[in-house]
């Protein structure tokens, strides 16, 4: 038996390839795993978990069916999703993990996390999502009609895209200091995370001890996941 993990899908109705992607990746691998972790922007956007969007019906129900048969499935936010809450989360019977977990399988130590925090560089970026975490504005925007929600996530990520465009592509990568404390912090020997969309196993010397550092892939025209059992950890890749 095999855990999974995975991140950045960005499902969309935009984008039903990805979607029909996750559902036969549900169906053909997650259903034989041990369990299954999702590292956060699941979805390319999330506005309340009273949002009807059939898309996050037909998501749940596919969870749903895989923790029905005993696999579960945990979740970390991701800069895109912060905002699913229990209410979609118990629909989906799974459960939300800290934004920082550490896993302890097959002997292995493995810190797991969405990975924008450690974009440290990009300073723009960390003000803003600190802004978005307040308590107080998550309260307020949920208290918004739907139709307002949506034209503000569609704003906001317009605005992101441009921003995103004029920032050079180091800034936007993971700080290898924050990286090295993070995994000191937690005696971990891995750390799995998403976000940069640079999917890769690096090593890192710390304390003269290899560690490592692994990263998953967006989803776009493939789907990537680490495959973790007593035989190591895999970063794989399988078409849609």
């Amino acid at each position: 038996m095999s855990t999974y993990i995975i991140a950045d899908l960005h499902l969309s109705e935009d984008e039903p390839a990805i979607t029909a992607g996750f559902i036969h990746f549900i169906q053909q691998q997650a259903i034989h795993a041990e369990r299954l972790y999702i590292l956060g922007d699941f979805f390319n956007y999330w506005i309340g978990d009273d949002d009807d969007n059939p898309l996050h019906l037909q998501v749940a129900q596919a969870l749903k069916q895989l923790t029905e048969r005993g696999i579960p499935c945990y979740f970390i936010h991701g800069n895109r999703d912060f905002l699913i809450g229990q209410r979609y989360a118990k629909q989906c019977g799974m459960t939300i993990l800290p934004q920082e977990t550490l896993l302890e399988l097959y002997g292995k130590r493995i810190l797991i996390l969405h990975g924008d925090t450690l974009c440290i560089d990009d300073a723009a970026y960390q003000n803003y999502r600190k802004k978005v975490h307040t308590p107080w504005i998550q309260r307020l925007f949920l208290t918004l009609p739907l139709f307002i929600r949506r034209r503000i996530a569609r704003k906001m990520r317009s605005n992101s895209q441009l921003a995103s465009s004029m920032k050079s592509e180091s800034i936007m990568d993971v700080n290898p200091q924050a990286v090295i404390t993070e995994m000191q912090k937690y005696h971990a020997d891995w750390m799995i995370h998403g976000h940069t969309h640079r999917p890769a196993i690096h090593e890192i010397a710390i304390n003269d001890k290899p560690h490592y550092r692994g990263v998953l892939g967006a989803w776009h025209q493939e789907g990537s996941a680490f495959v973790i059992n007593e035989q190591g950890i895999e970063l794989i890749f399988f078409p849609f």
